[in-house]
């Protein structure tokens, strides 16, 4: 049974607290999915809108990291029944266009929605994370959850996990030596994955004692940035840019070899502007890889990667414990203070 209505934390702009509203639910149209949100995490482009770093259509329903179960289905969609518990990706595509079909890019569709960044109106007011209820649309992937997998464990994996698999992608599946920058929940994914894959050595750098006194738990090598300028010249096979920050760019092509990987990821807002020359770049004969989201096939590789993790240290070990959908001030300055990787929400709380 649809209930009557849904709870919604609305963003009206950077500065202004969060403020609660509700909306009147509707039966689903044709291959949409209504989906009760059973939790919801705080991405750090969630943190960038909120403390004005990063544009946003005001009011709107932030939040892109979630799972839940589905209440009900639209017509065409008789696969997913009410009660199972799913996730998403992160964006709707058309299916249609160039990027869709040719380029095989369905993060860059022309006619791109994205949950969580979209303003909110009358119809599609269910468009983010931070609220009870999310209205999942035609084009959007869907995934099931195993049993096996927690909400905690999953809940990252429609944006961070699964961008690391496209990340990693174009990586080498196995080498000597790799270096990530960032020891953020992105960079202990990547040191995770890596690992999996038979990479012999992981270097995890980051400025932040706390965050790089995680690495070890998922096999990496952590790197405080002394140690780092101390290393030798072209010594890393790999390097993984997840710190957002462009003046860490020098570095990582000074320490890569010869006919090097680099992966930038991280560095997705304005503010990374390189100090850096083409000649450093063509002289090693270096790969240079950017990764901006994922494709469906990536989300369905990390929720097949969190069934058979076996790691030491349980993935839902890097989301805090829930706030509630009331206390969202409180969670987002929880997440600014950098205390866990992800913070989580639980709207129906």
């Amino acid at each position: 049974m649809i209930p009557s209505q849904a709870t919604l934390a609305l963003f009206d702009g950077p500065g202004s607290p969060f403020r609660l509203a509700t909306v009147d639910l509707r039966p689903p149209g044709p291959g949409e999915l209504l989906v009760e949100v059973s939790l919801a995490t705080i991405c750090g482009s969630d943190l960038h809108t909120v403390d004005g770093r990063r544009s946003c259509p005001t009011p709107c329903v932030l939040g892109h990291e979630g799972v839940g179960k589905i209440v009900a289905a639209g017509s065409g969609r008789p696969e997913f029944q009410p009660g199972r518990r799913i996730t998403w990706t992160l964006a709707d595509s058309c299916g249609c266009c160039r990027p869709c079909i040719d380029w095989a890019l369905p993060q860059k569709c022309e006619h791109l929605f994205k949950y969580g960044h979209a303003p909110a109106d009358s119809v599609s007011d269910l468009n983010g994370c931070f609220a009870t209820h999310i209205l999942l649309r035609p084009g959007t992937t869907v995934v099931p959850l195993p049993d096996s997998v927690t909400d905690a464990a999953a809940v990252p994996a429609n944006c961070a996990l699964a961008t690391l698999f496209a990340a990693t992608e174009a990586v080498p599946h196995s080498g000597n030596t790799a270096l990530i920058q960032g020891a953020g929940l992105l960079g202990l994914y990547g040191c995770s994955i890596l690992k999996s894959r038979g990479w012999k050595r992981v270097l995890v750098s980051d400025p932040n004692p706390s965050r790089r006194a995680r690495v070890v738990d998922f096999g990496g090598e952590p790197v405080s940035p002394e140690e780092l300028r101390g290393l030798s010249a072209s010594v890393v096979d790999a390097v993984l840019e997840v710190a957002g920050r462009a003046e860490v760019i020098g570095e990582g092509i000074r320490l890569l070899r010869p006919g090097g990987h680099y992966s930038w990821i991280g560095m997705v807002h304005p503010e990374t502007a390189l100090d850096i020359t083409g000649e450093s770049v063509v002289r090693k004969c270096l790969t240079v890889h950017g990764t901006h989201n994922y494709g469906p096939r990536h989300l369905r590789q990390a929720v097949e990667y969190l069934s058979t993790h076996t790691g030491p240290v349980p993935l839902e070990s890097l989301v805090s414990p829930a706030f509630p959908l009331s206390r969202l001030d409180e969670a987002f300055a929880c997440a600014r203070s950098g205390t866990w990787p992800r913070v989580a929400v639980s709207p129906g709380s």
